[in-house]
């Protein structure tokens, strides 16, 4: 068996400028302060994403693997019968992977999905962010669904569809709080910004509304270190040392948010490799090459059976980062491994400081769920 197949056997199976009303405006600005995101699509400035190892690094993932032996057990159903000269008691084999050798996975996985193209390339998302009550010692979670349009051809118009679906509670603990606060239907948060007004969410789905504008120089669809059009990305190298040294060229020692903030190359490659990997119109090999780059990267580890905010179940590639404004928090990227498809981010807190010293560790400040993310000939709703 080559090594490819080893690894296959023991992988286990599982995107300018328009008008904001002041609530959105409001809600950005405070992300934007209390943690730093993986950058959304904007039609002005496009947006941040970025993606090692071939043959030899899946042997050494192979190597890694970690057979532990579990307790007596009769085989289950679906699983395979004993050999012969065994007993029909025979221990099974738990096999655990190294981080590595399940991006690596993860990175074949990718490689393998179908590469079509069509008119426009459209993705879905919920974002959901949370904010501590001015009154009440409770935190509220607010939701927003997103929809975004990209054409392929040039000279056209992006198309972005919003709709806010509510605050609530974030917790059991937090709904009795909000209860014991007599249920208000709007609820004041606290907003990390001195300059921002005061924020009322209202928990009431509200109407969706589409905006759309012309794309930036007439062919610039996203921002990768610097602004990039639809044939960029389609031409982005797919082998991982070349996209890492394509990627870094646009590295400056800061953070994709802001050039006040210091960030090391490997938390600004993890960064953009998210973005590309969630949702960008690169080839299935690209996202693959990415997922490659990430394995790469000592810093980075695996957690697996995580739940979204979609309550779906996932592996999570995750870095640990920190500044002097937000404190340490836990990025994470999750990914669906029995396809290498992306279910969404999430940020942890981890050490609470600044904008985030109310949050408890383990909260998950922000996060976004992927709920589609393709091709498609058919556009927006004019």
């Amino acid at each position: 068996m080559n090594p490819m197949d080893e690894l296959r056997a023991a992988r286990p199976a599982h995107l300018g400028d328009r008008p904001v009303d002041e609530r959105t405006r409001a809600a950005e600005l405070a992300h934007a302060m209390s943690v730093p995101r993986r950058t959304r699509r904007r039609r002005a400035a496009v947006r941040p994403v970025w993606g090692l190892a071939g043959l030899a690094a899946a042997v050494a993932a192979v190597a890694a693997v970690a057979v532990v032996v579990a307790g007596n057990a009769a085989p289950q159903p679906g699983k395979q019968a004993p050999q012969a000269g065994q007993s029909a008691s025979a221990t099974p084999r738990k096999v655990t992977l190294s981080a590595r050798a399940v991006l690596l996975a993860a990175a074949e996985k990718a490689d393998r999905q179908p590469d079509r193209t069509g008119e426009w390339w459209y993705s879905s998302s919920v974002s959901r962010h949370v904010y501590p009550a001015r009154e009440g010692g409770y935190l509220v979670v607010d939701r927003q669904r997103n929809e975004e349009w990209t054409p392929r051809a040039t000279g056209g118009e992006q198309w972005s569809r919003e709709q806010r679906l509510g605050a609530e509670p974030a917790g059991e603990a937090d709904r009795l709080a909000w209860e014991r606060a007599g249920s208000p239907g709007e609820i004041d948060v606290v907003v990390p910004m001195k300059k921002v007004a005061p924020l009322s969410l209202p928990t009431a789905s509200g109407k969706a509304t589409t905006s759309h504008s012309p794309l930036v120089d007439g062919d610039k669809v996203f921002w990768l270190g610097r602004n990039v059009t639809m044939k960029d990305l389609r031409g982005l190298p797919d082998e991982p040392e070349k996209l890492k040294k394509w990627l870094l060229d646009s590295y400056d020692g800061h953070s994709t948010e802001s050039s006040s903030v210091k960030m090391d190359s490997d938390d600004w490659l993890f960064t953009v490799s998210v973005g590309l990997i969630v949702d960008m119109p690169v080839t299935p090999q690209v996202r693959g090459a990415a997922f490659r780059m990430l394995a790469g990267l000592d810093s980075v580890k695996v957690i697996e059976n995580v739940t979204d905010a979609e309550g779906r179940t996932g592996t999570a590639a995750a870095l640990r980062q920190s500044d002097e404004r937000t404190g340490v928090r836990e990025s994470r990227l999750i990914f669906d491994e029995a396809t290498g498809r992306a279910l969404g981010t999430e940020s942890v807190v981890v050490e609470p400081r600044g904008p985030q010293a109310a949050l408890e560790p383990g909260t998950v400040s922000s996060s976004e769920a992927v709920l589609e993310a393709g091709w498609t000939d058919v556009g927006p709703k004019r």
